[in-house]
């Protein structure tokens, strides 16, 4: 019997909201929707049961066909009692999401955070799969991981563990969104890469990447992307430097943890080789020679769905951990 659930990505800049069939992982129909702090919690959960609601209409599938919600968000959360304790990208503070959705949809909501979801779905679909021991990393907006271990997700004391993009790699660095100085998120994010081409655009750097600029509109990705093929001398400076920093954070996390993989992904991996390949092989050569040696480095595998896919089985996953 074909089972579905409803997996929800609630990210800085969008939230992606799927029906998964759950034995498979197979994406039966998805939305995408911008996320925008200034709108507020309120609505923006609004916007979630419409896309909910907007799914079903448009699948085959009925609302009793759906076995439960998975939903993982950005930031701080209490997985027990499913609130969103602090997201501040999305302007999110003590909101109990688990209890809204179950409300307007009486069917269980299962909340996790977003890498933590983003990583279920490498183990059950992706370049997880059939591995035990591995750290998943995923380089977008911020910096964010996740430890397994013997194939479960290890959360720490305070459900914390993993948090690469904030550990330090420069005594009294950046200014980082969390409120430290010189972590790694200030350097190696795209956000970080981002700041570091605007700042220099300002003081009269040239670069070809103001030909793809759009007016009061941030800098994509792809833009980085186009600048890079084009060997743009300054896009090319801040890259170089970001994978370095990344590559320090991944050569530690070699050294201290001794995993036997490490997955990357997000938006920066995904569509920039270049970054990834540079950062790997600096890994490889800033760690020490016998864990060097041994570790394996992969993409994720599921793109832009591995947090849908993985948040539709935080149930499936929850059972298995205990």
């Amino acid at each position: 019997m074909t089972q579905y659930s409803i997996g929800i990505d609630l990210g800085g800049t969008k939230v992606l909201t799927a029906i998964v069939e759950k034995n498979t992982g197979s994406i039966v129909s998805f939305i995408k929707k911008k996320t925008k702090k200034d709108k507020g919690c309120e609505k923006l959960v609004q916007k979630i049961k419409k896309s909910i609601y907007d799914l079903l209409e448009e699948s085959s599938v009925d609302i009793s066909q759906i076995d439960n919600i998975g939903i993982g968000a950005a930031g701080q959360i209490d997985r027990e009692n499913g609130i969103i304790i602090n997201a501040s990208n999305l302007d999110f503070c003590n909101y109990n999401i688990k209890a809204e959705l179950e409300k307007e949809f009486s069917k269980e909501v299962i909340l996790g955070n977003d890498v933590e979801i983003a990583t279920i779905g490498e183990l059950y679909f992706g370049a997880g799969k059939g591995e035990k021991d591995f750290v998943c990393i995923f380089v977008g907006t911020g910096i964010g991981s996740t430890i397994v271990n013997d194939g479960k997700i290890r959360y720490g004391a305070t459900g914390t563990a993993g948090e690469i993009g904030h550990i330090i790699v420069d005594i009294d660095g950046r200014t980082c969104g969390c409120g430290g100085c010189g972590c790694l998120e200030a350097y190696a994010s795209r956000l970080a890469i981002e700041k570091r081409i605007t700042g220099a655009l300002k003081k009269g750097r040239k670069s070809d990447i103001v030909n793809y600029l759009i007016p009061d509109k941030p800098i994509k990705t792809s833009m980085i992307k186009k600048s890079i093929e084009n060997k743009d001398d300054l896009v090319m400076q801040i890259i170089n430097e970001a994978s370095e920093y990344l590559a320090c954070g991944l050569a530690s996390i070699i050294n201290f943890y001794n995993p036997s993989k490490i997955i990357l992904g997000g938006g920066l991996i995904d569509a920039i080789d270049y970054f990834y390949e540079r950062a790997v092989e600096m890994a490889k050569i800033k760690a020490l020679p016998t864990p060097s040696k041994s570790i394996r480095f992969e993409k994720a595998k599921l793109g832009d769905f591995s947090g849908v896919i993985g948040a539709a089985l935080l149930s499936e996953y929850r059972k298995d951990e205990f």
